[in-house]
């Protein structure tokens, strides 16, 4: 059963020009480089929509977020609000599952607070981006775009005709919203051992996550990107992903397919979307631990990686359409 935890209403805030907030769906952030890049970008004051398979973490992620770190404030006030963002119990793995994700997300639509100045929100683009949409009730037949907007209400042109409404008398105001990233970020690696020893389930595990999950992601929302001709989507891939390594087979065949699958993926994407495997570098989490046990502390954590990264992702554009890429 997929579960969510979900806060906050619709709201237009003020951001300013330069201000553009985005929504950024990350899979895997119940730990490691998932974890730090959520805290990251909602830090960053973006809305973050997270998936994990542990109930547990995503609380308690939640609940990070409603921290000091994070000052409290009207969700309509204070982009970094958990009330911004959604959660939900997810096991890439599982189509179905992926499939309740994508159904929720067209549902709520990233959670949808509209940051910005009004004029330049159908601008506002990034992953996984389908822009913003706008349907005005009757009282409002004039394009949204040609109204002008300020600190404390919708103004239409001069001489249209038209009556200046304030934002909290736009109740019927319907504002679809979407993503602007998918990060493909959830992964898992086999315990060291040579493949005639892994065993069976176990790499089945690292392949049905590590490929399949990818797979799964994009089934269900590429086509809801397309709608719009935006986007760009983030695979997370690996070093092993580009070379080899004893003992890890299993994960190194799941990161040179991941990289394969991009660059294919790439070719078949419209014009305004883009697609990129990206490797995060060496970092201390659980699975590097994994392999290289108590030596993988010499490594910089995820925590200080998160802000390069972050940075990285949010100035990818269209441009970087196929490429592999290293943070």
């Amino acid at each position: 059963m997929t579960t969510a935890t979900l806060g906050g209403a619709m709201n237009i805030v003020n951001r300013g020009v330069g201000g553009a907030q985005r929504t950024v769906l990350i899979t895997g952030v119940s730990r490691g480089l998932g974890r730090a890049l959520a805290l990251e970008m909602a830090k960053r004051g973006h809305t973050v929509i997270g998936c994990s398979r542990s109930q547990d973490k995503l609380d308690s992620l939640h609940s990070e977020l409603s921290s000091s770190a994070f000052p409290a404030a009207q969700p309509d006030s204070n982009p970094s609000s958990p009330d911004r963002h959604l959660f939900m119990n997810v096991d890439v793995r599982s189509n179905s599952s992926v499939e309740e994700l994508a159904r929720a997300v067209v549902e709520k639509k990233g959670v949808p607070d509209i940051i910005g100045e009004l004029p330049k929100l159908v601008a506002s683009l990034l992953v996984f981006s389908l822009d913003a949409d706008f349907t005005l009730n009757s009282a409002w037949p004039l394009p949204l775009i040609n109204l002008e907007y300020n600190d404390e209400n919708l103004r239409a042109p001069p001489g249209s005709g038209a009556k200046a409404a304030y934002i909290s008398a736009l109740p019927d105001v319907a504002i679809m919203r979407a993503l602007h990233a998918l990060v493909n970020n959830a992964g898992t690696i086999n315990r060291n051992n040579r493949l005639w020893e892994v065993p069976v389930e176990e790499f089945d595990t690292v392949i049905d996550s590590n490929v399949k999950g990818i797979a799964n992601m994009l089934r269900h929302f590429i086509p809801l990107m397309i709608e719009r001709k935006q986007g760009i989507i983030v695979n997370m891939s690996s070093g092993w992903g580009r070379s080899a390594a004893a003992q890890v087979a299993p994960y190194c065949a799941s990161k040179w397919a991941v990289e394969g699958l991009t660059r294919s993926v790439a070719k078949e994407l419209p014009s305004g979307m883009a697609i990129v495997a990206l490797n995060p570098g060496v970092i201390n989490t659980d699975m590097l631990t994994s392999c290289f046990g108590s030596s993988s502390s010499l490594y910089q954590t995820p925590e200080s990686w998160a802000p390069k990264a972050a940075t990285m992702i949010l100035n990818l554009t269209i441009a970087d359409n196929g490429a592999s890429l290293s943070v």
